[in-house]
């Protein structure tokens, strides 16, 4: 790495958590006023993560809050690679492994409903990271590189990958768990699950939970952004765009069950792969 690649890491890095707690913010103020509410105000986020930070530190076991810095970490290192626009495949697995301590360290407790949040987390995970191998698949067949530069030097992705980009879409909806698909945390019935694989987590390390998700919020809108890497305000745009229905999906629709939205990501990732790639090759044989 140069020393600018450095620098760029560095600023990402800082920018990154505040431009996802005003996104955050935002989702929060356009879903009260769909529902007719006020709604909180959009800093909001950053008053929920400081107020925490105050908090005094519960520890449930020692491994939890050791799974925790690691998904924050896993975080940081995804969006930083991402800045400096290294290999994709490399981000999202990094991505992967923090979202799997995640998942052990609710595991870990004895709570019923940590176990059962990281449980249904665990299933959300096995729908959406085989969609992300097929957005990959995609990038890879039209670029003929993992690396971010040279998928971003495409310019207009969107064009010849409209299909997948729509998986991507619904990779976004169920990582950021918007109905149909908000199952481990269940936030639309905290009566269920409490808090689900939250339920242990508090203070500073519910915390670090929180603002690793603002990181990953923006690295999955930042790859929508790169289907139109040739101008990325407007891609910024469009993944703003997709968030927006994201969450006018959310509120007015039910959750589903487990086994729905397996069947239903698989489904819709292969079938729109393969359209979407087939269509290419047959329209280059034909050329």
């Amino acid at each position: 790495m140069t020393w600018m690649e450095y620098l760029v890491f560095a600023i990402a890095v800082i920018v990154t958590p505040i431009i996802g707690g005003l996104i955050t913010g935002l989702d929060r103020k356009v879903t009260a006023l769909i529902q007719g509410r006020y709604g909180p105000p959009i800093l909001q986020p950053f008053y929920d993560v400081t107020k925490l930070l105050s908090k005094e530190k519960m520890i449930v076991n020692d491994f939890q809050i050791f799974a925790a810095y690691i998904y924050l970490l896993s975080a940081i290192l995804s969006i930083g690679f991402f800045a400096i626009k290294a290999d994709l495949l490399m981000i999202i697995f990094i991505m992967s492994i923090g979202l799997v301590f995640y998942i052990v360290g609710a595991l870990a407790t004895r709570s019923p409903y940590s176990q059962v949040g990281a449980q249904r987390e665990l299933m959300q995970m096995l729908a959406y990271e085989p969609l992300l191998i097929f957005v990959l698949i995609g990038m890879y067949y039209v670029s003929g590189s993992f690396s971010l530069k040279s998928i971003m030097s495409h310019g207009r992705l969107l064009l010849d990958l409209p299909l997948i980009f729509l998986v991507l879409c619904l990779v976004l909806d169920i990582k950021i768990k918007k109905s149909p698909f908000d199952f481990s945390t269940s936030e639309h019935a905290h009566q269920e699950l409490v808090r689900g694989i939250l339920t242990d987590y508090s203070g500073p390390y519910l915390a670090l939970i929180e603002i690793a998700d603002w990181y990953e919020l923006v690295l999955l809108l930042s790859m929508i952004a790169i289907f139109w890497s040739q101008n990325l305000i407007i891609g910024a745009l469009i993944s703003l765009l997709i968030l927006f229905l994201d969450i006018i999906v959310d509120n007015i629709s039910a959750r589903m069950t487990l086994k729905w939205m397996l069947s239903f990501s698989w489904i819709v990732g292969i079938v729109f792969t393969v359209v979407n790639i087939g269509y290419l090759y047959f329209s280059n044989v034909s050329r």
